[in-house]
């Protein structure tokens, strides 16, 4: 955000955070981790801590659109993503360049984008 901008951000957040606006991006999320699935082994974990091999795509898309805390091993990327339900965003860790830019593209399909933060 700008230094001088207006400040509306919370105000923006506030809207995009209830419904159908959180379950449209809980879609899209939802639709990025279906994508990358067919690109690599998952290992997913949030619920009671146990981590889950390959779930199927309903149990994904479900565990994403309960809004629950959620990490994803990307397993031969060596990289994982951790989803919040109550994020605007998901969170990329240890990604290469190449998993970073598959990323960057799948997010762009579903209209949103990949900021990288400074090291």
């Amino acid at each position: 955000m700008p230094a001088n901008g207006p400040g509306r951000y919370f105000e923006v957040e506030e809207y995009y955070l209830r419904e159908p606006q959180m379950v449209r991006l809980c879609q899209k999320f939802a639709d990025i981790l279906l994508k990358l699935y067919c690109y690599d082994d998952l290992a997913v974990s949030g619920y009671d801590d146990e981590w889950l091999d390959n779930p199927s795509p309903e149990v994904l898309v479900q565990w994403v659109m309960d809004r629950k805390p959620l990490h994803v091993l990307l397993k031969t990327a060596d990289a994982m993503i951790v989803v919040r339900g109550d994020d605007l965003y998901m969170s990329l860790y240890g990604a290469d360049e190449e998993t970073l830019r598959l990323v960057g593209i799948l997010a762009a399909a579903e209209g949103l984008f990949v900021w990288k933060t400074m090291d």
